[in-house]
């Protein structure tokens, strides 16, 4: 590789999708270059890093190398898996708001009959969540209440829109 700021852009890309520490051998596989000179680049990029006291770094581990985060960050890293943790959803959660989602608007009794029990807890937990909402009521005797999917579950799915949703015979294969 000629362009050296490019190859150390490349060795950073690298670095962030890998799953697993990178080899000096692999790295300098894929630039197509001797494993001396991608060892300088790695350093160079290490170095700056370092310099510009970045969140992140670069480390030689399990012969290999890695991007991690710095240690002086982790309290707030604990944070965001301690949210990620919180906003997990049960599979029972998940099996009532694939019904919402797909049958909506739809009152709880519906979806206790499609579930085969109780699913008060779980629909309050959807609610807390802000996964589903109540959109009213249906025009039946005891007028149940209505609930449908919301924005936050279009953005935590990653969802364009409804219409985005797999086709259940898709789901069924």
């Amino acid at each position: 590789m000629k362009d050296h700021e490019k190859a150390k852009k490349i060795i950073e890309v690298l670095l962030f999708v890998a799953a697993e520490p990178l080899s000096l051998d692999k790295i300098s596989q894929i630039l197509e270059m001797k494993p001396p000179a991608a060892r300088n680049l790695i350093f160079e990029l290490k170095k700056e890093y370092w310099e510009a006291q970045k969140g992140l770094d670069i480390i030689e581990i399990a012969n290999g190398y890695e991007m991690c985060t710095r240690h002086e960050y982790s309290p707030w890293i604990e944070r965001l898996k301690k949210q990620r943790k919180e906003n997990k959803l049960s599979p029972s959660a998940l099996e009532t708001l694939a019904i919402i989602a797909y049958k909506q608007p739809i009152t709880r009794l519906e979806i206790d009959n499609i579930r085969g029990v109780n699913s008060i807890g779980v629909v309050q937990t959807l609610l807390d969540k802000k996964l589903i909402k109540l959109v009213g009521r249906k025009d039946v005797p005891g007028k149940p209440l209505l609930y449908s999917t919301t924005l936050e579950f279009l953005k935590t799915f990653g969802l364009p829109n409804l219409s985005a949703l797999p086709q259940i015979d898709e789901l069924i294969q």
